[in-house]
């Protein structure tokens, strides 16, 4: 079923930049859909126009019911944690948007920081812990709603590999586990065959849908599919689209 539908958006900022052009998808609900691109093709803004943090220029953004962008949780390229705040008031900061009662969120938010591996450092505050840690808190904010849309822009771009092939491994098991529907923007080849189902190829800017690559090897995927005659193969066929959108 189609959760969210992209048509023919493009966006054109106020200093002139055209960041998108005429871009059409679908996202289907419970899938991993990977958007890969190379930096500044506009993956980012895509992401925040789905999310309605800015409108397109042209173009719409329609979702399948009434639930809409309510139901959404976005993780940020950097973990955006407030300084002053434990682990756990981080995590239950939208709850406590939402007028919900302070007992419930920090129950709550406690589960969501053990469902991201962090059981224990509820007290701990952000400058004690490493990029990893912080962007699982991070993860751990944006699940604490139960959105049925995880809007991810490159989270863990910044991360040494070790980190971030543990932070995919986790991520996919969360997704398998809570069912939740995620867009995860990157610009790695790797990453994006690793963890999709669907991954949308994007030429440079501006932005538009050059090709979309299914990839049909199934989940869960573990450490010896990366190193699989198969992964490679898949890396391949991505990083063969991915040059045909750069070239276009």
């Amino acid at each position: 079923m189609r959760l969210v539908g992209v048509r023919g958006v493009s966006k054109v900022f106020a200093n002139g930049v055209k960041a998108l052009a005429g871009v059409s998808l679908d996202v289907q609900a419970g899938e991993f859909l990977s958007v890969l691109g190379p930096s500044g093709c506009g993956k980012s803004t895509l992401l925040r126009l789905i999310a309605g943090l800015a409108q397109p220029t042209t173009g719409t953004i329609d979702w399948s019911d009434e639930g809409g962008r309510g139901d959404l949780g976005f993780v940020f390229q950097e973990p955006t944690l407030m300084p002053w705040a434990t682990a756990l008031a981080n995590v239950a900061l939208p709850l406590k948007l939402r007028g919900i009662a302070k007992g419930e969120r920090e129950a709550r938010a406690a589960e969501a920081l053990e469902n991201v591996g962090l059981k224990g450092f509820e007290r701990v505050w952000p400058r004690e812990l490493s990029g990893g840690m912080k962007m699982r808190v991070s993860l751990a904010r944006a699940l604490v709603v139960q959105p049925r849309l995880l809007l991810m822009d490159e989270p863990f771009a910044a991360l040494d590999e070790i980190t971030r092939h543990r932070l995919n491994d986790d991520l996919l098991a969360l997704w398998q586990r809570s069912g939740v529907t995620i867009v995860f923007v990157t610009h790695s080849v790797f990453e994006s065959v690793f963890l999709s189902q669907r991954i949308v190829v994007m030429t440079a800017r501006p932005g538009r849908v050059s090709a979309e690559l299914a990839v049909t090897t199934p989940h869960p995927r573990s450490q010896a599919f990366r190193t699989s005659a198969e992964y490679a193969a898949w890396c391949r066929k991505a990083s063969s689209r991915l040059g045909e959108a750069m070239a276009a």
